[in-house]
């Protein structure tokens, strides 16, 4: 169990207890989200996505000028880009053979 910081007392001076939790943050992820000037809204989601305006603010980006699904910063907004890419491929009329 960790004890409670005391005021005044060094944290170097807690090195024969347990020690402090350090996460790991994954640069390559870091690098992913920190895209706030490369990054841009869907154009394709925007125009046929009618929940478009509900999904999360990350959801909605795509980053740098790529218009391909693979270009959302998130997994949902990968995966709502292709539900609207192929609900596009279904609903047109099948090619007939010659």
């Amino acid at each position: 169990m960790t004890q409670p910081h005391i005021p005044g007392e060094s944290v170097l001076s807690r090195t024969n207890q347990e020690p402090f939790f350090v996460e790991h943050i994954d640069p390559a992820v870091i690098h992913r989200f920190d895209t706030p000037r490369s990054s841009r809204l869907c154009e394709f989601c925007r125009e046929f996505d009618d929940q478009f305006p509900d999904r999360r603010p990350l959801d909605q980006m795509v980053a740098g000028s790529r218009l391909n699904a693979a270009a959302h910063l998130t997994e949902d907004g990968y995966v709502r880009h292709r539900m609207l890419e192929l609900r596009q491929m279904t609903a047109r009329a099948p090619l007939t053979a010659a």
